[in-house]
């Protein structure tokens, strides 16, 4: 995969994350440019001739690698390495679209490390949404050789090392690099699940033969919301048989396109905010031309909202697939014993509501908004904080209980659709088939 610092997408992201796609550099042209710009500067520059945040009106003559010694502090348990190894190509990525001003014969050294299964022991807890300080001050003392990098397969060569000057300190760490990782890992995923959610709508539609008029193509052109539009047109065309034409289905089915049509514009706008990021020069200062531009791009307010917005709608379109499911287990739409048992007054799959509710409950608790809140922080010189990283993390944890929320509604409409219900058995091989089936 070649990077330019133009087309990073989520989807790539995660294909350098878990599939160990090599990345390759196609120029250096911008990074060297704005290497050129820091370089000849006199003047005084935030964070290579002064200190940072209450301490950036302190020059210092030699301030030295001082800033990521004193920022590579984490806590919590290590991320897994393919997060790691996201952030690394984001941040490659981002260094290569030029206005940092590092030396830029780092980057070939971090797309060594990228290719080379490297990645750097970064821990959970460290971050606010105003750049990934910890997570990439890590990195570099990685790089300088201070810290070990982390080895999924025995190494076949020495690790990647680069001596890091003074002046690459704030430059390498100016970035957001371990939160958009997050971001774009969930993004890509949560593609594919709310996609799968369309069939899986589709099994318990023709389950309880559920009405498909509000479906149609008049409904969805008398409010042209674009996600409504495509979930109303995928499902018409799952739906392969005659369904009845029942006045009023509940909700779970009738308002389906709308709930879950808002939840995919609600993924596209995330997705778009978290591409833009992946491509920019969230840099501060920024060089340009021939100046250095103080300025606040590391703040990622923008991705904190969308993601924000998007958990509040897998919460959404979660409750309506525990609707459907509550259907699922009534004579009245399924035609079958209660709870699609063997015989009457046995259980059936009721315990899938138990289970869906549970994850639901986890989905809401997800789901609730970190961008109320904020942080004052280097003596009121930082007097705002997005929180983007708790909006991605949470994100990223959301997969697991929509996933089984859907893999319940999967169970039980198979079910209803074939045949005779077995006698009651356990169903955690028949939840873990279903789950299987949702993934790619």
């Amino acid at each position: 995969m070649e990077l330019d610092g133009t087309g990073l997408t989520c989807a790539q992201v995660h294909q350098v994350a878990y599939s160990r796609t090599r990345v390759t550099i196609s120029s250096l042209d911008r990074a060297r440019a704005s290497w050129a710009t820091a370089q000849g500067l006199t003047g005084p520059v935030y964070g290579q001739t002064t200190g940072v945040g209450a301490n950036r009106d302190i020059r210092l003559e030699d301030p030295g690698l001082d800033l990521v010694r004193s920022h590579a502090c984490g806590a919590g348990p290590r991320i897994e390495p393919a997060r790691a190894r996201a952030m690394l190509v984001i941040r490659l990525n981002q260094l290569l679209a030029g206005g940092s001003g590092i030396n830029p014969a780092v980057l070939p050294v971090l797309a060594e490390a990228i290719n080379s299964g490297c990645t750097p022991p970064i821990q959970t807890y460290g971050a606010l949404g105003t750049g990934d300080l910890t997570a990439l001050a890590t990195t570099a003392l990685c790089l300088l050789g201070e810290l070990p990098w982390h080895h999924e397969t025995p190494p076949t060569g020495d690790d990647p090392r680069f001596p890091l000057a003074p002046s690459d300190a704030l430059p390498f760490i100016s970035s957001g690099a371990a939160t958009l990782a997050d971001a774009a890992l969930a993004c890509h995923r949560l593609d594919r699940l709310l996609g799968a959610a369309v069939e899986v709508a589709a099994l318990s539609f023709t389950a309880v033969d559920a009405s498909a008029e509000p479906l149609a193509t008049a409904v969805q052109e008398a409010r042209p919301h674009p996600g409504q539009a495509a979930v109303a047109a995928r499902l018409r065309g799952l739906l392969t048989q005659e369904l009845s034409n029942r006045l009023q289905d509940p909700y779970g089915y009738r308002a389906f396109a709308q709930v879950h049509g808002a939840a995919v514009d609600a993924l596209d706008r995330a997705r778009r905010t978290v591409e833009t990021d992946l491509n920019a020069s969230t840099e501060n200062p920024l060089f340009s031309g021939n100046l250095a531009w103080h300025n606040g791009n590391f703040h990622a307010a923008p991705v904190a909202l969308a993601l924000d917005t998007l958990r509040a709608a897998l919460a959404q379109t979660a409750q309506l697939s525990t609707a459907r499911l509550a259907t699922l287990m009534d004579p009245a739409y399924t035609g079958r014993h209660p709870f699609l048992a063997h015989h009457p007054g046995a259980s059936g799959v009721l315990i899938l509501e138990y289970v869906a509710q549970d994850a639901l409950a986890e989905l809401r608790h997800l789901a609730a908004p970190v961008t109320t809140g904020t942080a004052v922080i280097s003596r009121g010189t930082e007097d705002h904080a997005s929180f983007a990283t708790q909006a991605a993390r949470h994100t990223l944890r959301c997969l697991e209980p929509l996933e089984i929320v859907l893999a319940c509604e999967r169970t039980a409409a198979a079910r209803a659709l074939h045949g005779p219900p077995p006698p009651d058995r356990p169903l955690t091989a028949d939840l873990d088939e279903s789950r299987h089936a949702l993934r790619p």
